[in-house]
């Protein structure tokens, strides 16, 4: 594979971890900085991380994978923009736009975005060789920091224009990303 191939399929990756990122900075608006680098470092690591296991696990898992990692991201990316928008309606400004960013709560956002990476490995593993991947998931990794780290700062910019209810506007994407990956999954073969 060529290094643009490899940088456009980055790029194809990252975009759910940009949404995420924008959100991110939408809601912790505070401290942008440290919000940006958290995002673009987890969603860096995680989006170079998964396509090495994909690699790894090879095809002898593919089916297992890609038959659960809707649902999995549903879930997850559910359950985060489900606290948001609870917490927005419940009033509790301050916990959600405290400028901190919890670590479990950016594992969870990794996860959730990069398990579609997981696959991409998979599909590697009868391209390229393990050198080649290394520096393809260095690649990857790279470019979703990147992409990630400038999501952030675009999202302050939305927050800064929605102030109070850039939560409830995260919260109500966050959940329908994660319902659109599972409807394109599951309807549309994703």
């Amino acid at each position: 594979m060529s290094f643009a191939e490899i940088f456009l399929i980055g790029v194809g990756l990252s975009m759910d971890a940009f949404a995420v990122s924008v959100i991110n900075g939408m809601c912790r608006r505070e401290n942008i900085l440290k919000t940006a680098s958290a995002c673009g470092l987890c969603f860096g690591i995680f989006q170079g991380l998964m396509p090495s296991l994909g690699f790894a696990l090879g095809s002898a898992f593919s089916r297992y994978i890609e038959k659960y990692d809707h649902v999995i991201a549903l879930l997850l990316l559910g359950y985060i923009g489900g606290k948001m928008i609870f917490d927005a309606v419940k009033n509790e400004p301050e916990k959600a736009n405290s400028g901190r960013l919890g670590l479990s709560e950016l594992i969870l956002q990794g996860i959730a975005t990069s398990i579609d990476a997981l696959a991409v490995g998979v599909s590697f593993a009868t391209m390229i060789s393990a050198a080649e991947m290394a520096g393809a998931a260095a690649l990857i990794a790279a470019t979703t920091f990147i992409i990630a780290f400038a999501g952030a700062f675009m999202g302050k910019r939305f927050g800064d224009a929605l102030n109070n209810k850039a939560q409830l506007a995260g919260g109500i994407i966050l959940a329908a990303i994660g319902v659109k990956i599972f409807v394109e999954h599951t309807f549309f073969g994703g």
